[in-house]
């Protein structure tokens, strides 16, 4: 197993291929929504057709599949047939069924592959074979918890909108900056009505708090990079002091029971986990909300410049009582390729 590169570890199967299979959504399911919205908006019909093409379940499925072969350094057979499998996961058990199946196939594929003189037939075979099977026996139960577990959330946020909308705005905004998929974690969850846009302004407030709390260590590039791109960036620089997470974190907090009590903002599964990345948790509240010049300022405010202004703010404070010290959010943006 060593020297196939299978290692029963949880930090690559809940961390590395979770981070992949966001990768595989966003390249396939998510961009296709953003193309079909923008499509529909501008009533250009060949990118609502682009769009829906992207968001067929097979087609995501199969993304999935291959981003996660890849993220586990699959052979190429592997990579290849582990498109089946992801699409049969997505099938039959939905996100969480095919990153199930994916997974299972890949590490199966690693074991199997190279092991004949027909590697050609017997890796793709097995590889797609044990996908299927798995999708089809545990796809739909995995797929059905993850669903009753996002209802539940929904359920306890439409009850306790003020309390947890604080819970899911923390918990999803530290999902999205450490080195796992607040994305994949949404969407596997379905999460959707306010409990999505409590997410999405958890999400966001890490995004633009820590570019606009780092930006004169950072700069311009640190801002877009942070602001539009990902806080994981900052994951280092947390390590080693835990209090620069705070600002952001706290922002979150406090702008969270507006969203969920006041606003009553909404977000789909798709925007949920993503933040500010490429501006999609905001396009998905637009979708979930439709468009209208009331909703647009209040994605503005609870999304941008609200997490700006508080992050801002107690991140100067933290620093002239030297909690925070200049250097403590620097990125090595420009060194070693990174």
């Amino acid at each position: 197993m060593q020297k196939k590169g299978v290692t029963l570890s949880p930090k690559e199967y809940f961390i590395t291929a979770l981070s992949y299979m966001a990768l595989g959504l966003f390249s396939s399911l998510i961009i296709g929504l953003i193309f079909k919205t923008i499509g529909q908006e501008l009533n250009i019909t060949v990118l609502v057709d682009m769009g829906s093409l992207a968001m067929e379940t097979k087609v995501w499925g199969g993304a999935i599949g291959v981003a996660i072969a890849y993220g586990l350094h699959a052979p190429p057979l592997v990579i290849f047939a582990a498109l089946i499998s992801g699409a049969a996961g997505a099938d039959l058990g939905g996100p969480a069924g095919s990153y199930i199946s994916a997974l299972t196939a890949v590490e199966i594929g690693k074991l199997i592959s190279g092991e004949t003189k027909i590697d050609i037939i017997v890796t793709p075979f097995f590889t797609i074979f044990t996908g299927f099977m798995t999708a089809l026996f545990v796809g739909p139960y995995i797929n059905s918890f993850m669903t009753g577990f996002g209802n539940t959330i929904e359920w306890a946020t439409e009850l306790r909108p003020f309390l947890m909308g604080i819970v899911i705005a923390v918990l999803m905004g530290w999902a999205l900056t450490a080195p796992i998929s607040s994305a994949a974690i949404a969407i596997m969850l379905g999460l959707e009505g306010i409990a999505a846009g409590a997410a999405a302004v958890g999400c966001s407030a890490q995004m633009i708090g820590f570019a606009i709390s780092s930006y004169r260590e950072n700069g311009v590039g640190g801002l877009f990079a942070q602001g539009i791109g990902t806080s994981m960036l900052q994951v280092a620089n947390i390590i080693r002091k835990p209090i620069i997470i705070l600002p952001p974190t706290i922002a979150g907090a406090v702008l969270a029971p507006l969203a969920t009590v006041v606003f009553e903002l909404e977000n789909n599964p798709y925007g949920a986990g993503m933040g500010t990345s490429g501006f999609v948790g905001q396009l998905m509240t637009f979708e979930t909300m439709g468009f209208s010049w009331n909703v647009f300022f209040t994605v503005l405010m609870l999304h941008i410049i609200g997490p700006a202004i508080i992050s801002l703010l107690l991140s100067e404070w933290f620093r002239t009582l030297g909690w925070i010290k200049h250097g403590d959010m620097k990125l090595s943006l420009h060194e070693g390729g990174k």
